[in-house]
C-alpha cells in the first residue's frame, strides 16, 4: 500500500505519497491549500512524474530499438511505487529503480529519484534520472503539477501567466494526442496571457521553445505562484473546461509528433543519456501574497 510523508516548515507543508512520488498537498501556514485536489469528477492527478515518457505514443506503443513495447501515457513512473530512500522534517526522497515490471516495457536499467524539498516560501522537486545501464538512454521527463484556479482569495478575478522572458512563444496543438507540430500563433503579449476556460477546448497549450526558465502565475491584484524551471525547455498548460485547476507542466520531451517515428530516441527532446551519468530536472514554486 502507498505511504505518504509529510515535510514543511513554518511556511509550508508539503504532503508526498510514495505512489509515483506524487506530491498530494501544498498549504501555506494561513491553512490556504495551492494544490488541486484530485477531485477525479475533473480529473484524479495531483502533481505527477512524466517518465520514460512525456504524452503519448502513438497507439501506445513505443520502439526502442525497432523492438516495439507497450507503454501508457506519460509514462509508468506515476503508477510505480517508489521506495522513501531520505528524509528530513523538510526534505524527502523517493527512489524508483529498473524492476522486472518495468523491463517488460522499457529494457533498461536506471533509478529515478525524486526530491522535495521546502526551504522559506518555496518548493523545489527535483528529479534525477541515473543511467545504470551499459547502453545509452533514451527516456523524456516532465512535471505535471495542478494548482487551484482561483487561486485562494483570487475568486472572481483574473488569473494570468506572464512570462520572466516577456516572449511570445509559438504554441502547438494535440491531435489525438499526438503532436502536429505546425507552430500557431503565440496567445502570449509582451509574455503576458490571460487565462480563459475556452483557450482549453483543444485540449492543452504546447510552447515546445521560448517560455523560457521562469514565469508566474496568479490572480491579479491578489496572490501569486512564481516559478524557476531548470533543464525543463518545453512548458504546457492544462484543464479541462471549467474545471478549478490549472497544470503549469515544464518538460523535457513531448508527445510523438503525429505521423512521426515511433522510435523513443526520436522523440522530440527525448534526452540521450550515456552509460554512468546522471542528469537533473527541477522546478521551484514559490507562494507570494
Amino acid at each position: 500500500m502507498p505511504g505518504s510523508i509529510r515535510i514543511g516548515n513554518q511556511h509550508l507543508a508539503v504532503d508526498v505519497s510514495s505512489l509515483g512520488a506524487e506530491m498530494q498537498a501544498l498549504t501555506s501556514n494561513d491553512g490556504r491549500s495551492w494544490l488541486w485536489t484530485g477531485d477525479a469528477t475533473y480529473w484524479a492527478g495531483r502533481s505527477p512524474i512524466l517518465f520514460p515518457i512525456v504524452g503519448k505514443a502513438a497507439d501506445d506503443k513505443l520502439a526502442i530499438g525497432g523492438t516495439v513495447y507497450p507503454m501508457a501515457q506519460h509514462g509508468f513512473a506515476r503508477r510505480s511505487e517508489f521506495s522513501l530512500a531520505a528524509s528530513t522534517p523538510t526534505m524527502c526522497r523517493h527512489e524508483l529503480p529498473a524492476s522486472a515490471a518495468t523491463r517488460a516495457v522499457y529494457p533498461f536499467d536506471f533509478l529515478l529519484a525524486v526530491e522535495h524539498a521546502v526551504l522559506g516560501r518555496a518548493l523545489t522537486v527535483t528529479a534525477e534520472v541515473n543511467n545504470r545501464d551499459a547502453r545509452a538512454l533514451p527516456f523524456g521527463l516532465g512535471f505535471h503539477p495542478a494548482f487551484v484556479w482561483p487561486l485562494p482569495g483570487a475568486a472572481g478575478r483574473p488569473h494570468t501567466i506572464t512570462l520572466d522572458n516577456e516572449g511570445e512563444p509559438a504554441l502547438v496543438r494535440l491531435e489525438g494526442g499526438l503532436t502536429n507540430p505546425a507552430s500557431l500563433p503565440s496567445p502570449f503579449d509582451k509574455g503576458r496571457l490571460v487565462l480563459d476556460h475556452a483557450m482549453f477546448e483543444k485540449d492543452a497549450m504546447i510552447f515546445p521553445k521560448g517560455a523560457g526558465a521562469g514565469l508566474r502565475y496568479g490572480g491579479e491584484g491578489g496572490p501569486n505562484l512564481r516559478f524557476q524551471f531548470e533543464n525543463l525547455p518545453n512548458l504546457a498548460l492544462w484543464t479541462k473546461p471549467g474545471a478549478p485547476f490549472l497544470c503549469v507542466e515544464p518538460w523535457h520531451g513531448t508527445a510523438a509528433e503525429a505521423g512521426g517515428s515511433a522510435e523513443l530516441s526520436r522523440r522530440p527532446y527525448t534526452t540521450i543519456l550515456s552509460p554512468g551519468a546522471t542528469v537533473r530536472f527541477a522546478f521551484t514554486v514559490e507562494i507570494l501574497p
